[in-house]
């Protein structure tokens, strides 16, 4: 058996019960080494087999895998954040079920939420942003030409951008081509909730001398939107005046 667990954000106890409690039980841990904080591995038993991906191929991590099946071994696939973003897992998934091989998922808590946490901000505020964009600038991966910076920026919406740090001048130019106003409030999170966490805030037109400035290439989130400025409007779920399934307006 197989279990993709997602190790969170970054700080080791960030990671969920069930996550922990399937590291605890694993013969076989194979790990994302160059995101996954490696205080995790703390949770493994000893004697647990333990492998950085990073290092490897699709290829030698399904070796490893039919290996550890044919000896009885139960083996986890240890994700940063929650390995439904960015995680490379479908493929993995794909390949299992071509080998019989079962597995499950347990989510995690992504960087995205550990970056709001750490910013204390909320992404969702009543008449500024209703909607979060998660997403990433083009580089030597590509995305699809619908889903272009310009294009969603033009929504004003709250955007939330991963693996897109090493490209901050572009990414720049593309959100104040795609209309955000160059006073837009931004933040760059570098390793949001690891203990070596740093937090730089700064508007749409400052991102890239911010990025430059501090020397950031990876390992950060970028996001952007009003949501972090000081206009909104209370949330009518708490207001006295409005009535809910749970309680009536008392003014």
């Amino acid at each position: 058996m197989v279990h993709f667990v997602g190790a969170g954000s970054g700080a080791a106890d960030l990671i969920t019960v069930r996550g922990a409690r399937l590291l605890g039980e694993a013969d076989v841990v194979i790990y994302a080494g160059s995101l996954v904080n490696p205080a995790l591995l703390d949770y493994t038993k000893p004697g647990c087999e333990i492998y950085n991906s990073a290092r490897m191929t699709l290829e030698e991590v399904l070796e490893v895998v039919k290996a550890a099946e044919a000896a009885g071994k139960t083996t986890v696939r240890l994700h940063t954040g929650d390995s439904s973003i960015y995680g490379a897992v479908r493929e993995q998934f794909d390949e299992l079920d071509r080998l019989g091989i079962g597995y499950d998922v347990c989510p995690g808590v992504s960087a995205f939420c550990g970056a709001a946490a750490s910013l204390r901000a909320e992404y969702t505020l009543p008449d500024v942003s209703q909607t979060v964009i998660i997403t990433r600038t083009a580089g030597r991966t590509a995305v699809p030409e619908r889903e272009s910076i310009p294009s969603l920026a033009a929504h004003g919406s709250t955007m939330v951008l991963f693996l897109s740090t090493a490209l901050a001048d572009k990414l720049q130019g593309e959100m104040l081509e795609g209309g955000y106003a160059p006073d837009t409030p931004a933040a760059v999170v570098y390793k949001a909730t690891w203990p070596d966490e740093k937090i730089f805030r700064c508007t749409v037109g400052t991102l890239g001398q911010t990025v430059r400035d501090n020397g950031l290439t990876k390992t950060s989130l970028i996001i952007v939107g009003d949501c972090m400025g000081e206009r909104y409007l209370r949330s009518r779920l708490y207001d006295p005046k409005f009535s809910t399934a749970y309680r009536q307006a008392s003014e």
